[in-house]
C-alpha cells in the first residue's frame, strides 16, 4: 500500500497485527491505569514507552490541526509525515518484533524536504520570535511539541531499545517544521523578528 500524496512512496506491512481495527472506542480495559501494547503486553499508562506513543499522537494531531490551513504542496508533506508517524508509533508499540515499517528511505526523503525548503530562505544571523501568521504560528507550535516527543522517544531509548531511526526523524523534523514556518511567513510578506537579546 502505498501513500499517492508524498513525493516518495510510504510502504505498510501486512503483518497480521495490522490488520488490528478499533471496533468501539470505549473499552473500559484501561480503567485501572493500565493500557496494551500491540503485542498483547499490559503496561501501566505512566510507562516511557506509553508516554513516547502518546507524545506521538499528539504531534499528529497538532500537524492534523496545522493542515486544515496549509495549501497542497505543504499539506502534501504533512501528511506523508503524518504516516511516517503513525509508522513510527505501530513499531514503538511492538517492542520485542522487528516490523519494518520505517526505513532509511523516509529519513532521505525528510531531508530532502528540509534542504528544499531552505534553498528558499534567507541565511538567519539570529533566533526569531515565533509567529508571523496563523499557518506559521501553527508549524511552530507544532515544532516546540515535536522537540518534546523527541525528548520523550529519548527518555525510553534510555531505558530500552529505540531505533536510531526514530530518534534521527524526530530530530530532523523539527528542522523541517522551522522551515515551513518562515516559509509560510515569507510567503505572505511578514518579517521575521530577531530576538533581541541585549535589551
Amino acid at each position: 500500500m502505498v501513500c499517492s500524496n508524498s513525493n516518495a512512496p510510504i510502504y505498510y506491512s501486512n503483518l497480521p497485527i495490522l490488520l488490528m481495527r478499533i471496533t468501539k472506542v470505549t473499552t473500559k480495559t484501561g480503567d485501572m491505569g493500565e493500557t496494551g501494547l500491540a503485542n498483547g503486553e499490559r503496561v501501566s499508562k505512566n510507562n516511557p514507552r506509553i508516554h513516547a506513543i502518546g507524545s506521538l499522537d499528539k504531534l499528529n494531531s497538532f500537524i492534523g490541526w496545522t493542515r486544515v490551513d496549509a495549501e497542497k504542496d505543504i499539506d502534501n508533506v504533512l501528511e506523508a509525515i503524518q504516516q511516517d508517524l503513525f509508522n513510527i508509533g505501530a513499531e514503538l508499540a511492538v517492542p520485542d518484533i522487528e516490523m519494518n515499517l520505517f526505513n532509511n528511505s523516509r529519513l532521505d526523503w525528510l531531508d530532502n524536504q528540509t534542504d528544499i525548503y531552505n534553498q528558499q530562505l534567507p541565511p538567519l544571523d539570529e533566533f526569531i520570535l515565533p509567529g508571523g501568521t496563523e499557518l506559521a504560528s501553527r508549524l511552530h507550535i507544532t515544532r516546540s511539541e515535536c522537540r518534546e516527543t523527541e525528548r520523550y522517544i529519548i527518555n525510553l531509548s534510555e531505558q530500552e531499545f529505540v531505533s536510531d531511526l526514530h530518534k534521527k526523524y524526530l530530530n530532523r523534523l523539527s528542522d523541517l517544521l522551522f522551515n515551513l514556518a518562515r516559509i509560510v511567513a515569507l510567503e505572505k510578506g511578514v518579517s521575521e523578528i530577531s530576538w533581541e537579546y541585549n535589551k
